[in-house]
């Protein structure tokens, strides 16, 4: 009982020796590529070849072996088949009588070549070839095509993101990217390889009769004329299908990230419908595909049948007339038949060539869309002392025949806190999606401490801003981490201070999440569905807290919390806002009234200014929001004044 205990620890020692051999010996392939390197540029070309090359040039090297190691195997295949008819007349003029003996003298060192290529050689370049293409290609080039394609689209504007689904994003980036690999393993492990096999069947049926080579010539010529007439349909057809699919991605993903929405506004009946009609029209898409696909494959097939049945007439006649050996007809025959495999297995990856330039064609042209909005070439880091904020003849619309901001002029001072009123549609959360320079103005420009924002780096500009909106959305992470987006690498002292200073750190405690995470390390789910609107909008208060940047921007920061919720935040509100300059958007005209100067706007254009009792005075349009709200929200634009 010992010694097998015994021997089964050595067993498992040895076993796992080898392993740690085996995976050292990979390991150098695994690092060959380095998916996650930074580039100057991640924007490829809009051409699905220029696409495609653009990643394979980052890895050309292993392309270039690939495509070496993948015409090897080649015509190792197709040697196998000269040593099978070789062997036959070997045997066929080898005495049965003399044994090995007499087989091995008289062709030992021939023989001794075939077995050392059946062995040796083609194990490894077999080996190397996998290698190759699973340890290095598949795992290195894949993600670095989609690491750099999400580099380049996540840095794109705002409204890039607005007039798409982000479901249809997601799909052509993960699609696309797959489908350049896909593409690339298909070229050179299968027509590739092809192509080599061919060459060489051509080249040995050559040595063996000029005649047999003419069948094969003729079936590549008719391979290439129906190949001229179907692919170019099959990929129009494959790029339409392309873009059904991911349409009809987006819609689902459309359906499943409002499903709160459908079940209280929407009937099953009526939810399904809009996504039925993305999968009929994916159907339909998917079916003219096909089509030609099953057209294509059935005429290859034909023509296969036929030229098989010539080579074999021809090879036989040869035989009967003594000019070819009962070997060569073997030797014939099989490559012949493996040929015609090849074939047929080229036709079935032509289904999937096609689907993979068709995604190809349509992920290339969202993922290579430049950048709408980017920083100036010499841009600098913005400097804030004051700061101040001065918009200078603003002027800006989300289309050019609509003007949202029309001449707008205002200076906040350094620590002024002034709250923008308005109607509902009159331009304030535009104002603060040109102050975040989330778009750029039509005209005029807008200053923090006398510097142009079109002339610093976003991304200084947006660390100067500590920003709550009225619609939080929070990221499907845990709550330290959607808080720590505020400043990153904030210790959990400070962490903790901006959960107590924005009445957040009695309920954190008491969350778990569905697989028992507790806490900070509860996940709120997608766009913190798990929290109440309260409980969110005091996540995004902290953050902004914990961020402590100079400005602070506030767009109905505590429209989600409960009347006592918000008394309690508000306290907390005005000692971050010490020291701070200020812009405040609100509805609710109570919780800005005490701000240094209140703002009112009106299609674009300031209408008048002062602080809340000099407006009541004034009897102007804040007199008659105020008084219509009796603490209820502002009305639109087009409401008429009572």
């Amino acid at each position: 009982m010992r010694s097998s205990g015994l021997w089964l620890c050595r067993a498992a020692g040895s076993a796992y020796r080898s392993f740690m051999l085996i995976r050292a010996l990979l390991r150098p392939f695994e690092n060959w590529i380095s998916p996650f390197a930074d580039r100057a540029d991640h924007r490829p070309p809009a051409t699905v070849w220029g696409f495609v090359w653009f990643y394979v040039r980052q890895a050309k090297g292993m392309t270039a072996a690939l495509i070496v190691l993948g015409g090897l195997t080649a015509l190792i295949e197709a040697g196998l088949f000269y040593f099978t008819g070789r062997l036959v007349d070997i045997l066929d003029v080898t005495a049965r009588e003399g044994g090995w003996s007499r087989l091995l003298a008289d062709h030992g060192w021939e023989l001794a070549l075939m077995l050392s290529v059946v062995v040796f050689w083609r194990f490894a370049i077999v080996l190397l070839n996998a290698l190759t293409d699973e340890q290095v290609m598949a795992p290195g080039f894949a993600f670095l095509a989609r690491w750099q394609a999400y580099r380049h689209v996540s840095r794109q504007s705002l409204s890039f993101f607005q007039n798409d689904l982000s479901g249809r994003i997601v799909t052509r980036i993960a699609q696309g990217t797959q489908a350049v690999y896909d593409l690339v393993s298909t070229l050179i492990q299968n027509i590739w390889f092809v192509a080599i096999y061919l060459m060489s069947t051509l080249v040995l049926m050559v040595g063996l009769d000029w005649r047999l080579a003419i069948p094969i010539l003729l079936w590549v010529v008719g391979f290439g004329f129906i190949a001229c007439y179907f692919v170019p349909r099959i990929r129009v057809r494959a790029r339409e299908y392309a873009d059904t699919a991911s349409m009809l991605n987006g819609r689902i993903t459309d359906s499943f990230a409002n499903i709160q929405t459908l079940k209280l506004f929407s009937s099953e009946k009526d939810s399904d419908a809009y996504v039925l009609d993305g999968f009929e029209r994916s159907r339909r898409a998917a079916l003219a595909f096909s089509r030609l696909i099953v057209g294509a494959r059935s005429t290859m097939t034909l023509l296969a049948g036929v030229m098989i049945a010539i080579l074999a007439i021809l090879a036989i006649d040869l035989w009967m007339k003594g000019q070819v050996t009962t070997g060569g007809i073997a030797f014939s025959l099989g490559l012949m038949l493996r040929f015609n495999m090849l074939l047929g297995r080229t036709m079935g990856q032509i289904n999937g060539l096609m689907r993979n330039i068709g995604t190809i064609q349509n992920a290339a042209e969202m993922i290579a869309e430049p950048i709408g909005l980017t920083d100036r070439p010499d841009a600098r880091a913005l400097v804030v002392k004051g700061p101040e904020i001065r918009f200078e003849n603003v002027t800006f619309g989300y289309t050019r025949d609509r003007s949202v901001i029309d001449g707008f002029d205002l200076v906040v001072r350094p620590g002024e806190k002034v709250g923008i009123v308005g109607r509902s549609g009159s331009g304030k959360s535009t104002l603060v999606n040109l102050l975040l320079r989330f778009y750029d103005v039509n005209g005029g420009r807008i200053l923090i401490d006398g510097q142009d924002i079109a002339a610093v780096t976003q991304q200084s500009l947006r660390s100067a801003i500590g920003m709550v909106t009225q619609d939080t959305s929070l990221l499907h992470r845990t709550i330290r981490e959607n808080i720590l987006i505020g400043r990153p690498g904030a210790s959990d002292k400070d962490l903790a201070a901006a959960l107590q200073r924005a009445e957040a750190d009695g309920f954190v405690g008491q969350l778990e999440d569905h697989r028992g995470r507790k806490g900070l390390e509860a996940q709120v789910g997608e766009r913190g569905v798990k929290l109440s609107g309260g409980q969110r909008q005091r996540i995004a208060i902290a953050r902004v807290m914990l961020k402590d940047a100079p400005i602070l921007v506030l767009d109905e920061a505590t429209s989600a919390l409960d009347s006592e919720v918000e008394a309690a935040i508000q306290s907390n509100l005005d000692r971050l806002m010490r020291g701070k300059t200020v812009l405040a958007i609100a509805h609710r005209l109570s919780t800005i009234a005490a701000l240094d100067r209140l703002v009112v706007i009106d299609a674009g254009r300031i209408v008048e200014q002062g602080t809340h009792a000099e407006l009541i005075a004034a009897g102007g349009l804040y007199s008659e929001l105020w008084a219509r709200q009796s603490g209820g929200f502002i009305g639109s634009r087009d409401m008429p004044v009572a």
